[in-house]
């Protein structure tokens, strides 16, 4: 709970359980005295995959700063992924890395991320918000507007339906002081943003149609090389296949494979065996095919990148704010995607900070400085994930109005 130096409110919302709202909803706590999650899954008891999560079964690396940001956040959750089993890679002398000119030289880079399940961190992220007092979470509920403020300038609070014991939904309304939509890539923050007489924000789409199949397999007790990780990287738009391994947790590796349509990967398994041999190097081939499958195979099929543009809105409802997957989502090959989530998330901490620190609780201009501000963060990873699959033969991309949506190919 917050002090009473820093308060600026006396409820916040965090729309949306991801990464992003989970490290926002603890930022929050700093500067208003209740934060509310509306979460439409259900936390598990112990670390296991959750609906709410599709694709926490294929890999996820955490890099250097977005783990510093959770230790400032969490601190010990390092310890607590470690303990869990997480892996810890020098991301260069750990790993086997063949990029589009041949194999990178190793060495020791101390540039360390750990690899490691995707539910492992949101359950533990949980288990710390749930300890603290004045966290609430609405499991099994999903936002179906925002309530404006009394002068329509604002927003007030948040209308939602939630699953009651005998699963029909009633619907709520809560008050708040300021509201964050973490609602990932299926954000209804547009329409919301319309149906208050608002503007719907442009969006840059750009996908390459690809796909995923991942696959854990137990470390063979006799596997000896001087590698902890393989990288294949893919080199379009000539080869468009890459293949991953990386050590995770219970002495197992995580083994994917992509392509882009119509090549890709399905949950076949001679399929699944035969593109990780006919990657340019059989490294990753070589070290699985006598390995003991750990799980099934599992495909994902993630919807691309896309950046909506918040920060151009000429007009925008005062405590309301973006942030996470709802504003920028990225390909996932380039595991930029929970680092820069914290980056935002400490952006809308320093915003909040300034205000706090001039002894104001007056958040009139917050979210068009918070959106600019996420827009600077975003450009970036943005470029780098983007100008990667501008390669791809398969690309299309589009920036448009959302209520003027055409494809095209982007060549």
């Amino acid at each position: 709970m917050s002090t009473k130096s820093t308060i600026l409110g006396d409820r916040a919302i965090v729309i949306g359980g991801s990464i992003a709202g989970l490290l926002t909803a603890k930022i929050l706590t700093n500067y208003f005295e209740r934060v509310t999650i509306i979460e439409r899954d259900r936390f598990p008891s112990q670390p296991e995959p959750r609906k709410g999560i599709s694709q926490c079964t294929q890999l996820h690396i955490l890099l250097a700063r977005g783990r510093q940001i959770m230790e400032e956040l969490f601190p010990g959750i390092y310890d607590e992924l470690i303990a869990q089993g997480a892996a810890t890679v020098d991301m260069v002398g750990d790993v086997k890395w063949f990029n589009p000119f041949g194999w990178s030289n190793r060495f020791p880079s101390g540039f360390m991320a750990l690899s490691f399940s995707r539910y492992i961190l949101d359950w533990l992220i949980y288990q710390r918000l749930i300890a603290i007092d004045g966290i609430n979470f609405q499991e099994q509920a999903y936002a179906t507007e925002l309530v404006p403020s009394q002068n329509n300038r604002g927003v007030s609070g948040v209308k939602f339906k939630q699953r009651d014991g005998t699963g029909k939904k009633i619907e709520q309304t809560l008050a708040a002081d300021f509201v964050v939509d973490a609602s990932g890539y299926s954000s209804n923050a547009p329409q919301w943003l319309k149906m208050l007489g608002y503007d719907a924000p442009e969006e840059t789409r750009i996908t390459t149609g690809m796909g995923y199949a991942s696959r854990l397999y137990e470390i063979p007790d006799d596997f000896q090389e001087d590698w902890k990780g393989a990288y294949i990287q893919a080199a379009p738009p000539q080869r468009t296949a890459m293949g991953v391994l990386y050590p995770i947790e219970n002495n197992r590796w995580i083994v994917g494979i992509c392509d882009t349509t119509p090549k890709r990967p399905s949950k076949d398994e001679n399929a699944f065996m035969s593109a990780l041999e006919q990657l340019p190097s059989p490294i990753i081939y070589n070290a699985v095919k006598q390995a003991e499958p750990a799980t099934p195979i599992d495909i994902y099929h993630p919807p691309g990148n896309r950046l909506r543009h918040y920060e151009q809105l000429t007009r925008q409802p005062e405590r309301f704010v973006v942030l996470g997957d709802a504003v920028c989502s990225f390909t996932p090959i380039y595991g930029q995607g929970m680092t820069v989530a914290a980056l935002g998330a400490m952006t809308l901490g320093e915003c909040l900070a300034e205000i706090s620190q001039q002894r104001s609780s007056n958040l009139s201009g917050l979210a068009k400085t918070f959106q600019t501000r996420l827009a600077k963060i975003n450009a970036d990873p943005w470029i780098a994930a983007t100008s990667q699959d501008a390669k791809y033969p398969t690309v299309k991309g589009i920036r448009c109005s959302l209520q003027n949506i055409r494809w095209s190919t982007w060549r």
